[in-house]
């Protein structure tokens, strides 16, 4: 009897963990924070990322996939759908939106020692106006940037990130041309075994042009190699961002393809 619980048990978690994975609505690097971080998957080795960010704007579900090249490159193809609101004539507007996709080429060019120095890394990428709704960008945009992660403590007890770079957009309609700047520093403290504390600061998001300064704060759990969840709150600085305060959580899994038999 004690074997028939257990095993319906363990299907259940298998299943629900599966459900997770693919319906678990921001990880594009250490998505859904903004700061970058010195780090990669590492080579034949693809991490799958869903989350969620959810705002009095409407509800975001970001999926990523990525897929390493070498232990020092990879690519990152991402897309966003979900649900927006707005007002119009005093009523509130619903709409479901999409966009797709969002690439980016990640560089390692050092790895962070554990009391040493740093990791400095960098990216590359770009995004279409190619969906429907109000997750559409304005246009054709790129950005750039670097980051440094520097490690205190042999089991990676703090983490610290920074990240500078800049933005491009091409408006799709007036052919306008926009540039904007990036700034970031963020912070990842161990609490116990998994269970890390995560915050940072930034001014503009690489991912979207304009954004303004803004905050967030959270935990990140990482159950194994793995598997990791996060969870956050966020806020904008001076109210420039465009929403004021949000919601976000999300899952990565990473597959490894090494040794893999046919």
């Amino acid at each position: 009897m004690q074997k028939f619980v257990w095993q319906i048990i363990k299907k259940t978690s298998l299943t629900l963990a599966a459900l997770t994975l693919l319906a678990m609505p921001r990880a594009l690097a250490v998505r859904p924070f903004i700061t970058d971080d010195a780090a990669l998957s590492g080579f034949k080795r693809s991490e799958l990322a869903s989350w969620i960010f959810a705002s009095r704007a409407g509800t975001e579900v970001w999926q990523s996939a990525n897929w390493g090249l070498s232990n020092w490159a990879e690519l990152t193809v991402a897309g966003i759908w979900g649900r927006s609101k707005y007002e119009f004539n005093g009523e509130t507007i619903k709409a479901f939106s999409y966009t797709l996709p969002l690439l980016q080429a990640k560089f390692l060019i050092r790895e962070y020692e554990p009391n040493g120095l740093p990791g400095i890394g960098a990216a590359v990428g770009a995004n279409m106006p190619w969906g429907k709704g109000a997750f559409v960008s304005d246009g054709y945009g790129a950005f750039g940037t670097v980051f440094l992660t520097q490690c205190f403590g042999m089991n990676e007890n703090l983490l610290i990130h920074a990240q500078a770079g800049g933005t491009y957009l091409k408006e799709k309609e007036s052919k306008k041309q926009y540039m904007g700047l990036v700034f970031g520093l963020g912070a990842q403290v161990k609490v116990y075994r998994g269970l890390h504390l995560i915050g940072e600061i930034v001014s503009g998001d690489p991912y979207e042009h304009g954004a303004g300064s803004m905050y967030q704060l959270g935990i990140r759990q990482f159950v194994s190699d793995h598997l990791q969840f996060d969870l956050a709150f966020g806020s904008g600085i001076f109210d420039n961002t465009k929403t004021s305060s949000w919601v976000t959580g999300g899952i990565r899994y990473v597959l490894s393809f090494k040794n893999q038999k046919s």
